[in-house]
């Protein structure tokens, strides 16, 4: 058995590195059509590493033939299928300009998109590709509503925007995180009027009850009684939009807090 897996091992090896030196021959070899043909046997064989650097090669020497619609897609998908994300939008979108009628400009236009939305990075980091990526997509179901990857495109979108709305609702709670509850207030309700349909509004509301709260107790006795109000207002608005709210237990512990303070202030 040992030795059997050792010719096994040793067979593999010896296809490898043939494969290795077959590719390296064409690399250097000058025929561009030799390149060609087998440029397309990679990229059907799935070996996109190897048919990128082949169709980048010929391309330039193709330029202006019939066959340079072909090389340039096939090009962009290697890219795509490398996870070379910018490369492969940049190439779908030259694509897209050079052969505006052919029958694969809607498809490269939908992948150039999609390549944007694969660099878009996790919320923590700068979202500037995601609204780029957002804008892509947006252009793409502007232009071809009956396309069958709407679905496709519509759901990224969706997914980029809850993003964008999961980073600014980040934010926002991280004034509340570091005791800056003035601009807790301010940023949260700024996201609150912004996202009026976001799935971080209840949890948007309780932050800025508890921003306004911690405000209100802590104010001098001057600005105390009117922020003490726009606290309890605050939340009644949590409660009467979220009943079952999870955040009552915490959110009724501060509203005792604040009607005591009420009473105090009005016996006074």
């Amino acid at each position: 058995m040992l030795k059997k897996n050792k010719l096994l091992l040793l067979g593999f090896f010896l296809i490898t590195l043939s494969s290795c030196n077959e590719f390296q021959r064409v690399l250097k070899n000058e025929d561009i059509k030799v390149k060609y043909d087998m440029a397309e046997k990679y990229y059907e064989n799935q070996e996109f590493r190897r048919a990128s650097r082949l169709f980048e090669q010929i391309l330039p020497k193709y330029r202006g033939k019939p066959q340079a619609e072909r090389i340039t897609f096939f090009y962009a998908n290697s890219l795509l299928n490398m996870k070379n994300y910018m490369l492969a939008a940049y190439q779908f979108e030259s694509f897209s300009k050079a052969y505006p009628l052919s029958q694969k400009v809607e498809e490269a236009n939908y992948l150039s998109a999609y390549a944007y939305y694969k660099v878009s990075p996790v919320h923590s980091l700068d979202q500037k590709e995601t609204a780029e990526a957002i804008d892509k997509l947006q252009e793409f179901i502007n232009f071809y509503p009956d396309s069958e990857k709407m679905s496709d495109a519509n759901d990224f979108v969706q997914e980029l925007r809850l993003k964008l709305e999961f980073k600014a609702f980040e934010i926002a709670k991280q004034y509340n995180t570091i005791r800056d509850y003035k601009s807790a207030i301010i940023v949260l309700d700024d996201f609150i009027s912004d996202y009026p349909g976001t799935p971080y509004r209840e949890d948007a509301l309780y932050y800025l009850l508890d921003s306004s709260y911690e405000l209100a107790v802590n104010s001098i006795n001057s600005k105390k009684p009117e922020r003490l109000d726009k606290a309890k207002k605050i939340y009644k608005e949590l409660l009467s939009t979220y009943p079952e709210s999870k955040y009552i237990d915490k959110s009724n512990k501060l509203i005792e807090i604040i009607d005591q303070e009420i009473t105090i202030f009005a016996n006074n």
